[in-house]
């Protein structure tokens, strides 16, 4: 019998270092285009959708506001993915995407306010849960996975 060997291989302290620093940017990218998101969110969604969320707990409004922010985080993640390799440009390339993908992901907000029957701004600020603030929530995490493969 012979012993089996383990190749470790090189171990570069300097593509570590690179690699750490790059993790830390792209999730500051993350951060930042996310924080954009759920401003956005907060603009336009009726009331103040954190205080509805947070203090006022009117699940209407957690189930939508769930549902949108989850997208936003497959757009954000997606953004990334599909950046540059290069390290400046792939930053450039996850802010911009990201950007778009929360654009658009307002866009579907907005449509879906005009497209749902009856009044969207009653709906989230109603404190019984509404099964249309659920298909809602759907919608918006359906709308994000296409926004996704779109900027993929």
């Amino acid at each position: 019998m012979h012993p089996a060997a383990v190749e470790f291989g090189t171990i570069s302290g300097e593509s570590l270092t690179q690699n750490l620093v790059a993790a830390i940017l792209y999730f500051v990218i993350g951060v930042v285009v996310l924080s954009v998101g759920f401003v956005m969110v907060d603009v336009l969604t009726p009331g103040n959708l954190r205080n509805m969320v947070f203090i006022e707990r009117r699940p209407n409004a957690v189930a939508v506001a769930s549902g949108m922010y989850a997208a936003l985080a497959i757009v954000v993640i997606s953004a990334i993915v599909a950046s540059s390799d290069q390290l400046g440009q792939g930053l450039v390339d996850a802010a911009v995407y990201g950007a778009v993908g929360v654009a658009l992901q307002g866009l579907a907000l907005v449509v879906l306010e005009v497209a749902v029957p009856g009044r969207f701004r009653d709906l989230i600020a109603d404190e019984r849960l509404h099964p249309a603030a659920i298909a809602t929530a759907v919608v918006l995490l359906a709308v994000g996975g296409v926004n996704a493969a779109a900027l993929s």
